[in-house]
């Protein structure tokens, strides 16, 4: 196999012990769900395309929900889509009075990527390129670059908030042909929806509008548009922690954003949106709960309710808007040790920590300790079987053997009861 670079190696392992997921190496440890990659696979071919897409991706804590929109992103990079991502909190959301929905707008283009730039800031790019191209038709054309900014854009001026767009954008057009670099910024910040007024916005740009609240949506369909327009295929909004919409106190804020949410279900189901696709990672809960989650606004659990047929025969509908990530098999839980293990050793089979055996011991004493949970959650599962290789790798004269025997008799004689508790999950490896 091919050796790992140090640097690729250090971010997956590192980022895996802590419990999150790596920004760049997802490919080196990615085991099952295949069903569910060809299906999110068939929205982006979509979205390319210039149609539309909304996928709820549900799992439980540690499922594994990040790291599947992680990877989604990245191969939707390679079909030459931008990707925006950003996690909900309380300071973040979907809608809102207070600058929240402006706030995880900004979020989002602060993560705006593409396959050159893979870890965000690529607005700048994106619009640069889309100038360039307009200057390479004006030298053709004989039109000035501005007159052909504007004659591309005219379509975006039926929409809301698309004449100030095209404005902007030909604000940094003039700003490119005259050197003129705060101009240029200006019209970079606006994008971003980091102007807070409209008297700065009119002041530096001459439009009267600004990214706030209740344009969040909005915005985000226009920057689908003319990124197709800029040579790209779409724009794939990925939005984590939706569970937090679910944690909001106040109910009227909860049907806000809700309402928000059924509005771009919407729009996806009825094609009205242009090159644009939604993943949406939240726990059951949050879609399930009928008195604070998505199923307690009707309209949303009309359109979400799951295929009964294909329940009660006990298989999942890959077609609906709601993808539930399924537990990991035996078989791919052992692949997925292999992986790490060939990660943690950098590719190099000679420096394997621990031999197939060892990874059979492992599962079997996790499935002893956390039962149905390691296959659910396999967040606490990898975090574990990583300190234990980073145990060995420390501790040369330790075997494998001798660690799970520790455990397991400090269990068996209550040691291990009294000083971990069930929460703990497997951070008795930490040692």
């Amino acid at each position: 196999m091919t050796k790992i670079k140090s640097k690729e190696r250090d971010t997956v392992v590192q980022a895996l012990r802590a419990g999150v997921v790596p920004r760049t190496g997802q490919h080196l440890i990615q085991v099952g769900r295949a069903r569910e990659i060809e299906t999110l696979l068939r929205d982006i071919e979509r979205i390319a395309d210039g149609g539309t897409g909304f996928r709820l991706v549900i799992g439980e804590y540690g499922a594994g929900k990040t790291f599947f929109l992680n990877l989604v992103r990245a191969i939707g990079m390679e079909k030459r889509l931008v990707t925006a991502h950003a996690d909900l909190n309380p300071d973040r959301r979907l809608q809102a009075s207070g600058g929240q929905a402006r706030s995880l707008y900004a979020e989002l283009m602060k993560n705006f990527s593409t396959r050159t730039k893979s870890d965000g800031g690529a607005l700048p790019g994106v619009v640069e390129k889309f100038v360039a191209q307009a200057k390479t038709e004006s030298k053709t054309s004989g039109k000035s670059t501005e007159d052909i900014i504007r004659e591309k854009l005219a379509n975006l001026s039926e929409m809301v908030g698309g004449y100030d767009f095209a404005e902007v954008v030909a604000a940094y057009c003039r700003g490119f042909e005259e050197g003129n670099d705060r101009l240029k910024a200006d019209a970079i910040r606006w994008l971003r929806g980091e102007f807070t007024t409209k008297t700065d916005a009119r002041s530096a740009l001459g439009v009267r509008t600004i990214v706030d609240d209740d344009a969040f949506y909005d915005q985000l369909k226009l920057l689908a548009r003319f990124v197709r327009l800029a040579g790209f295929s779409g724009l794939l909004i990925c939005l984590d922690e939706m569970v937090n919409l679910y944690k909001l106190a106040n109910a009227q804020a909860r049907n806000a954003n809700y309402e928000q949410i059924l509005r771009i279900l919407n729009d996806s189901l009825q094609g009205s949106a242009e090159g644009l696709g939604f993943i949406l990672g939240g726990t059951p809960e949050f879609l399930l709960d009928t008195r604070r989650g998505l199923y307690s606004y009707s309209a949303l659990q009309s359109r979400l309710a799951e295929n009964t047929i294909a329940a009660r025969a006990g298989i999942q509908d890959f077609s609906g808007p709601v993808l539930r990530l399924a537990s990991l098999t035996n078989e791919d839980f052992f692949v997925l040790l292999q992986k790490l293990r060939h990660v943690y050793a950098s590719g190099e089979e000679a420096n394997y920590l621990v031999p197939n055996e060892g990874l059979v011991a492992f599962m079997q004493h996790a499935s002893k300790r956390l039962g149905e949970a390691y296959f659910r959650t396999p967040r606490t599962t990898i975090t574990a079987f990583l300190n234990l290789l980073a145990t060995l790798e420390q501790h040369r004269d330790s075997s494998w053997r001798e660690l799970l025997d520790v455990i397991e008799v400090d269990e068996d004689t209550g040691g291990a009861s009294e000083r971990v508790t069930e929460d703990d999950e497997l951070a008795s490896f930490k040692l």
